[in-house]
């Protein structure tokens, strides 16, 4: 599966920015999904994962109760709506697709496919 995500920007603190993640080649409901992102100088990192199904989601303690993970498996999508944007939040976004149904994984190693990447800068 091909991911490629969108969305990214400047955007004040405070402010709101709404990343896409859409998917090609398979269909996105055959996989678990999450986002991470890696700010300059620093690993990369969990934020927000979602099932299959869009039953279960979770978030990074970082970003809970500012971010939202969703889905829209018939339009091949995900999408990570951010919400009250720290300037912390700065960094390049990631999704991903994982084959492992078992487990909604918060770690990198669960994950097979990867987008390019979107950069979110918050200024202050």
């Amino acid at each position: 599966v091909q991911l490629q995500a969108s969305g990214g920007g400047l955007v004040q603190a405070g402010g709101s920015l709404r990343l896409s993640c859409a998917a090609s080649g398979r269909t996105l409901s055959r996989y678990n999904m999450g986002w991470f992102r890696q700010a300059p100088g620093k690993e990369r990192e969990f934020v927000a994962a979602i099932s299959w199904g869009g039953g279960s989601t979770y978030y990074a303690d970082s970003v809970k109760g500012r971010f939202t993970i969703s889905r829209d498996n018939a339009k091949n999508t995900v999408y990570l709506q951010m919400n009250s944007l720290k300037p912390e939040d700065t960094a390049v976004y990631y999704c991903a697709a994982s084959g492992v149904w078992s487990v909604v994984g918060t770690g990198a190693e669960y994950y097979d496919y990867w987008g390019q990447g979107t950069l979110v800068t918050v200024s202050s």
